[in-house]
């Protein structure tokens, strides 16, 4: 088996179909799976990956509902994966058509890929205009020691025995783990690719609360990633000059009220308002502090 394709799976009944939909119509000569990683669904999810099982040979299900999280979920899926390479997409996403031979044939040649995003198919215009994503065009690098890059979880391929050398996904990070994931694989000796070929469809959070809950969570493990690299050389950041620019984004809300008209203008406050409580949290947290 060349490609084991691995797709973390919790209470995905309204998505996943889109992706196994997208995943069945793929072509590619050589040989590959589909992992299902089941993190405990309670939704029909489950019987809605059966019904692939016609159209997608080498599918399985695996269980792994014994602990919560993407990363738990992965590398549960890894573990009995076939394919000398992992390929990870998510269950809300869609792959473009030509993913799966594009970045299989990518990760044979360059041993740790990732792909371009795009967020304007499955997610309303107004909040793709707003979160214009930077692994549109290349890879991700904000935050990141110097020299090392980051993509998405959802958008990786690596070879197996990369996987392994790493121990897997980090399941201590509830986010920000396919970045530590990515900057330790870089560490460990294999340069990250982007394949701007190979392109997967991405959904953003589309309501105010959750994309507050998702900048919150990248505030708070955004100091974990810190208090784990910062002999790298990540840039330091002081309790002080937290507090301020917490302090002027709430100075910045009240003066502003009526200019906060419309629910782009509230998401975008609400993004940096939760990115910086976040960062406190995890500061106080762990004990360290930077930006």
């Amino acid at each position: 088996m060349k490609l084991s394709v691995i797709i973390p799976c919790f209470n995905a009944a309204e998505s996943i179909a889109t992706q196994l939909d997208a995943l069945a119509n793929q072509r590619w000569s050589e040989p590959w799976e589909v992992i299902v990683s089941d993190n405990g669904s309670t939704d029909d999810s489950m019987d809605i990956v059966k019904k692939y099982e016609s159209r997608l040979p080498h599918l399985r299900v695996v269980d792994a509902s014994e602990r919560r999280g993407r990363g738990y979920a992965r590398n549960v899926a890894a573990k009995v994966a076939q394919g000398e390479s992992l390929a990870f997409c998510d269950a809300d996403d869609e792959v473009a058509p030509g993913w799966v031979a594009t970045m299989g044939e990518a990760v044979v040649k360059y041993d740790f890929v990732a792909c371009s995003i795009d967020v304007y198919k499955l997610s309303p215009l107004w909040i793709a205009k707003i979160r214009k994503h930077s692994q549109t065009s290349g890879l991700q690098t904000r935050g990141a020691p110097p020299s090392l890059s980051h993509a998405g979880g959802g958008t990786l391929a690596v070879k197996r025995y990369l996987h392994d050398k790493v121990g897997g996904f980090d399941e201590s990070f509830v986010r920000h783990q396919d970045t530590e994931y990515c900057w330790k694989i870089q560490l460990a000796g294999a340069k990250l690719r982007f394949v701007p070929e190979a392109v997967v469809h991405v959904r953003l959070r589309d309501t105010l609360m959750e994309n507050y809950r998702q900048a919150f969570g990248w505030g708070e493990y955004r100091v974990l990633l810190y208090k784990k690299y910062m002999h790298l050389g990540m840039p330091k950041r002081t309790l002080r000059e937290g507090i301020i620019s917490l302090m002027g984004l709430v100075l910045a809300f009240v003066k502003g009220v009526p200019k906060i008209q419309g629910k782009s203008d509230f998401v975008r406050w609400s993004w940096a308002f939760g990115e910086e409580l976040g960062w406190l949290k995890g500061s106080i947290k762990y004990g360290k502090f930077r930006g």
